[in-house]
């Protein structure tokens, strides 16, 4: 009951990523259909009910688009789990203000990238030129593409690829 589903809004634009049992709530409200069942069934006592992969909302949700938040694990995915001072790839890694800020640099995403402990320490509160240091590639804030959002779950659920690739 706690396998992903991707939702879709009416127009089939994919909005967000729900669990089996919440989207078997909204089918069973009469707020969305089920567009792609890939898992089977789950049976009660009167019925059996299929398992959704993928749901489509009956009215359309007007929202605004959305923003990839800035958390210290989409800047580790934006950086693909490398450190951008020495290239080395790890899942030991931290959060490293390019201008620091008591420097005066901001929490934002063009000032913030993943280190290793080594070159952060190494780099210590100061500026890249001073350090010596130099960036792999500029930080720049990620895109809010349907593939971005919900291309970590596509591994696992294959059949999304096609609702999501368009947008």
């Amino acid at each position: 009951m706690n396998a992903p589903v991707l939702v879709l809004n009416a127009n089939f634009e994919p909005i967000n990523v729900c669990n089996t049992r919440r989207a078997v709530g909204l089918i069973l409200a009469g707020k969305a259909g089920m567009v792609m069942n890939g898992r089977g069934y789950i049976q009660t006592v009167q019925l059996s009910i299929p398992r959704p992969s993928v749901i489509r909302l009956d009215q359309m949700v007007h929202r605004p688009r959305p923003r990839v938040k800035l958390t210290r694990r989409e800047v580790f995915r934006r950086d693909n789990y490398t450190c951008q001072y020495c290239g080395r790839h790890t899942n030991d890694l931290t959060i490293d203000h390019v201008l620091p800020r008591h420097l005066g640099g901001k929490h934002e995403w063009t000032n913030v990238v993943a280190a290793c402990p080594a070159c952060n320490h190494r780099k210590g509160g100061r500026e890249l030129h001073e350090a010596h240091m130099f960036l792999l590639r500029p930080p720049e804030e990620p895109p809010s593409s349907a593939i971005y959002m919900f291309g970590r779950n596509l591994e696992e659920n294959a059949e999304w690829e096609q609702f999501i690739q368009g947008w």
